[in-house]
Parts: structure tokens; C-alpha cells; sequence
């Protein structure tokens, strides 16, 4: 009887055999373009460096494992995982997406993919009704964040995919927020999981990348076509960067998930506090789903405080400990200013429209000591 793994063991070991020239126990750096072949298409499964990397493999094999999935995809950034799942459309196809999301891929969705006649319908996503309605007899693809960024909204993966697959539309999940350690959307029946590798994956703000992992065998070689044919792939280091990173994902992602837990049970009582956006907290409105679906809550945490956008920009001003900065998932705590920042490419109206106030202000928090992430947001809120 074969037993399944536990979750540390495949961050360990999945995609990694010791180097069988040397022995050497991590995955080597395979810093090179080109390989020799024997005889004229006569070769080793290498060929050519964008097409396939020793290390490359190695961090792919490792995904597929943490996620479920049977085949993994690695690329120069989370966008470029995203432009690849777009490819898979044509003129006068549909997609739903939720209305809370990414800003760059909102971005790349209107800005790029509309142009080559691609329509979008924005909709909240917590709701199943909604994607339901939403769905037409053009729609390809359903767009899922869960949580959400930047307002940590919870959508039943489940009911969605179900919903989808019923009407022959893929269900994409964006799985950066959680991590395949708090959450494994194929296992809710998601086809395709989505990460930045550049946050919780890598987790130490030292690497861009982007993954696609998925089971189906025709969809993931239509997929590894166009990573081949456009080429939005990644060197050798930053996968090696990116499997040093996996090996201690399930060690890291208790940390954040505490001090966010601890951070934003602390917020909720601040008296200058007007909301607080966390799916651990009985408040969220999607607090029992998070449970149900995810073995913890996560490490990020969205706030508002009374006074909107001036008084949010002083609190942003006035940090310490967390960094004013783009980007998430990484040891160090972080502090983001979405409608300035990292969503300022969705117009303020449709922001609005999703509920995403101009005050609003996004934490990563770190795996430093709690007490000293809140010593450092007293100070700032005052």
C-alpha cells in the first residue's frame, strides 16, 4: 500500500533527486542555453534553454506536487503565467472574472486582450448566483481569486467550478493569496491553479516568477506550446530561487498566518480602525467558507481607518517595521496603498464600484515578532 506524503515532505523532496553525477543534494543551476545532441534531433529531452531547463523541470515537478496537479509550468512572472492561460482564447470569446482582483491582471485583461476582440465581465464571485448569470453561451474561461486582493473575499470554489463545468467553461483559480499549503483549488475542481511565484513560492522578495499547474493532459500541452512560442519563461537561478523557497513554504506560511491572525484581531479593536478585511476573523462574511475551505487563514490583512485617504497615506508614511512597498508574500512585513499602488491601473470607479475604498491599506504581514508589528502600527495610527 503506497501512502500519500504529507505536505512538508513534497515541499522537501517532490521534483528533487540528489545530482546523479556528483551527488550533490540540491537541484544544480543548469546555466546553459544550448545542449549537445548525439545525432540530429538526437538528445537528452534538452534541446534548448527556453523550451526546457533541467532546473526548470525540477521546480515544475515540485509545483504539481504542492498543488495536486499533474503538470506543472513555470514562467518570467506571474503575468506572463496569466498572458499564457489568455492565449488559449480567440476573438469573440468571454470571460468572467471577479471584481475583485489584481490590478495587472485586470490590466492585461481591458488593456491587452480586449484589443484582439476578447470581452470581460467583472462580477462578485462570493456570490455563485452571480457567476451563473454571468456565464454565456461565448464564455471560455472563469477567473477566480480566493482570497481576494485586495479585500480578502472568499469564493466557494466548489459551487463556482461545479457551475462552470456544468456550461463547459475552464475555472482558473488564482491561488498566489493562500499558497497550495492553506488551499488546493484542484481538489475543489478548479482545471487550471494560477501563482506569482515571486510571493508566498519564492517568499523572500528576491524573485519574479509565475506557475500554472493543472491536470489535464490536451490543455497542458496547448499551454507548454505557447510558453515555448512566446517565451515568457525563467532563467535557471530564479527557479533555483523558487525551490529553495518551496522547501519551507509549510514552516513560513504558520508564521504568517499567526501574526496576521494576532494583527488583525488587534486592528478590529483599535478605535480608529472603521474596517477590517480578514478571513479569520467570526466578522468576515465568508469566515465559515474560509474554514471549510482552507487549512488556515493566511498572511494578508486589509484595513480602513477613519479619516479615508489623507489619513491612510499618514499611516503609510509613518511605518517602520512594515515597508512601504509593491508586492507581497515575503519574509519581511510589508505595507501597500492598493488604489496608489498596486490596483491604481483599475479605474477609481470600478474600484468603488467593487468596494475598494481609497483609504483602504493592504498588509503582508511578515514572520517577524507580532509583538513588534503591532508596537509599529500603533505608533503609525497613533
Amino acid at each position: 500500500m503506497t501512502i500519500e506524503p504529507g505536505f512538508g515532505t513534497k515541499a522537501v523532496h517532490a521534483g528533487q533527486e540528489p545530482d546523479p553525477t556528483t551527488g550533490a543534494i540540491m537541484t544544480p543551476v543548469y546555466m546553459t542555453s544550448t545542449y549537445v545532441q548525439e545525432s540530429p534531433g538526437v538528445h537528452k529531452g534538452y534541446e534548448y534553454s527556453r523550451t526546457h531547463n533541467p532546473t526548470r523541470t525540477a521546480l515544475e515537478k515540485n509545483l504539481a506536487a504542492l498543488e495536486g496537479g499533474k503538470h506543472g509550468l513555470c514562467f518570467s512572472s506571474g503575468l506572463g503565467a496569466t498572458n499564457t492561460v489568455l492565449d488559449l482564447l480567440a476573438p469573440g470569446d468571454h470571460v468572467v472574472a471577479g471584481n475583485d482582483l489584481y490590478g495587472g491582471t485586470y490590466r492585461i485583461m481591458k488593456r491587452v486582450f480586449e484589443r484582439y476582440g476578447l470581452t470581460f465581465t467583472f462580477t462578485d464571485t462570493t456570490d455563485p448566483s452571480n457567476v451563473a448569470a454571468a456565464i454565456r453561451k461565448e464564455t471560455k474561461l472563469l477567473w477566480i481569486e480566493s482570497p481576494s486582493n485586495p479585500l480578502l473575499r472568499i469564493t466557494d470554489l466548489a459551487a463556482c467550478a461545479s457551475i462552470a463545468k456544468a456550461r463547459g467553461v475552464t475555472t482558473v483559480v488564482d491561488n498566489t493569496f493562500a499558497s497550495p499549503f492553506l488551499q488546493q483549488p484542484i481538489s475543489f475542481g478548479a482545471d487550471i491553479v494560477l501563482h506569482s511565484m515571486t510571493k508566498y513560492l519564492g517568499g523572500h522578495s528576491d524573485v519574479v516568477g509565475g506557475a500554472l499547474v493543472l491536470n489535464d493532459d490536451a490543455t497542458a500541452e496547448r499551454l507548454r506550446f505557447f510558453q515555448n512560442a512566446v517565451g515568457a519563461t525563467p532563467g535557471p537561478m530564479d527557479c533555483f530561487l523558487v525551490l529553495r523557497g518551496t522547501k519551507t513554504l509549510h514552516l513560513r506560511m504558520e508564521r504568517h498566518c499567526a501574526n496576521a491572525a494576532r494583527i488583525a484581531s488587534w486592528l478590529a479593536a483599535h478605535p480608529k480602525v472603521s474596517a477590517v478585511h480578514y478571513p479569520g476573523l467570526a466578522s468576515h462574511p465568508q469566515h465559515a467558507l474560509a474554514a471549510r475551505q482552507m487549512r488556515a487563514f493566511g498572511g494578508m490583512v486589509s484595513f480602513e481607518v477613519h479619516g479615508g485617504l489623507e489619513a491612510s497615506r499618514r499611516v503609510a508614511e509613518r511605518v517602520r517595521l512594515f515597508a512601504l512597498a509593491e508586492s507581497l508574500g515575503g519574509v519581511e512585513s510589508l505595507l501597500d496603498h492598493p488604489a496608489i499602488m498596486t490596483h491604481a491601473s483599475i479605474p477609481a470607479e470600478e474600484r468603488r464600484k467593487a468596494g475598494l475604498a481609497d483609504g483602504l491599506l493592504r498588509l503582508s504581514v511578515g514572520v517577524e515578532d507580532a509583538d513588534d508589528l503591532v508596537a509599529d502600527l500603533a505608533a503609525a495610527i497613533g
